[in-house]
């Protein structure tokens, strides 16, 4: 039971970082059907800012100053890239962000090195928050799970209830009628994509110093973002929430219980005894699979729900 409990809550715990991530990207392709590459880069961005910023002032005002930058650098990103690539097409805007995430995973090398930083946890919640059957849990997991779940909480609301949030939902469906009742269009665009690169930015503040910060990790988390907004359907808020956690939940109870796969591989006539391809069949695990299961989730969503759970429209 402590396992399960545990691996639940780690799930759980992964999922709601995965969400961060998603959310901001799924805001972006809902108002300007741009899909942003590059996005699990501003997320190392937002890393590297507190790192830089925490070993000066600390880690609390890393949160609040370092996705801060990360929303000014979309902004301008929008505003000096995006927007002159738009008129060339959506091939030209994937194309360009490609491109964007080398250029800034050189620009961190550069800048950084090449070999992880020292970004770690806040002493102020390096500790163990409780302790069930012998197993701790750390304090500053419980921390961003309480921030993943008020962003959710905070970002819902500010796109359901709020003027600002009503506008920008109004300009995704009808722009020329909000440029003319006196809103600046280009601009809210340039924010929202902003905006959606901040919230990268608070999860690689949170994460970066759990899940190691270094120049790579931006091509370690980014596929699985796309899975995650292409499951729960291109577009959709809640889809993106409950496929990261579908996924956290699955990849580490895949890991924690490390199943073996032989009795199924005996079905199709696999023996104990079977050499060479066919023995690795017989030693394979859940635990073995379990990076490549988001994968094939998706391969099978494409196949039988193109447009993912709650999506509007096909991928």
């Amino acid at each position: 039971m402590e396992v399960f409990l545990f691996s639940m809550f780690n799930g759980v715990l992964y999922g709601m970082l995965l969400f961060m991530l998603a959310s901001g990207l799924t805001l972006i392709f809902s108002l300007m059907g741009v899909l942003n590459f590059a996005h699990a880069s501003f997320f190392m961005l937002g890393a590297y800012f507190a790192y830089q910023i925490s070993k000066y002032v600390g880690f609390w005002p890393a949160l609040v100053f370092a996705p801060l930058l990360v929303g000014v650098v979309g902004a301008a990103v929008e505003r000096y890239g995006l927007r002159p690539v738009h008129r060339f097409g959506h091939v030209a805007e994937l194309l360009f962000t490609f491109g964007l995430a080398f250029v800034m995973e050189e620009v961190i090398q550069m800048i950084w090195g090449k070999v992880p930083v020292p970004y770690d946890v806040p002493a102020a919640l390096n500790f163990a928050a409780f302790t069930w059957r012998g197993l701790d849990y750390s304090a500053y997991r419980l921390f961003m799970l309480v921030v993943s779940v008020g962003i959710f909480v905070a970002l819902f609301l500010f796109i359901a209830k709020t003027r600002v949030g009503l506008m920008i939902q109004a300009a995704l469906s009808h722009p020329q009628m909000v440029q003319s009742l006196g809103h600046d269009v280009p601009t809210i665009f340039m924010w929202t994509f902003g905006f959606g690169c901040a919230l990268a930015g608070i999860a690689g503040v949170i994460g970066g110093n759990v899940l190691g910060t270094e120049p790579a990790m931006a091509i370690t988390l980014g596929p699985i973002v796309f899975v995650v907004i292409v499951i729960g359907g291109l577009g959709s808020l809640w889809g993106a929430l409950i496929a990261a956690l579908f996924i956290g939940i699955m990849d580490n109870m895949a890991i924690s219980y490390d199943i073996a796969l032989f009795p199924i591989f005996a079905m199709f006539g696999v023996e104990r005894e079977a050499e060479g391809i066919m023995r690795d069949l017989v030693d394979l695990t859940t635990g073995g699979i379990a990076p490549v299961l988001p994968y094939l989730l998706l391969v099978l969503m494409l196949i039988f729900r193109p447009r993912g759970l709650f999506g509007t429209r096909d991928v």
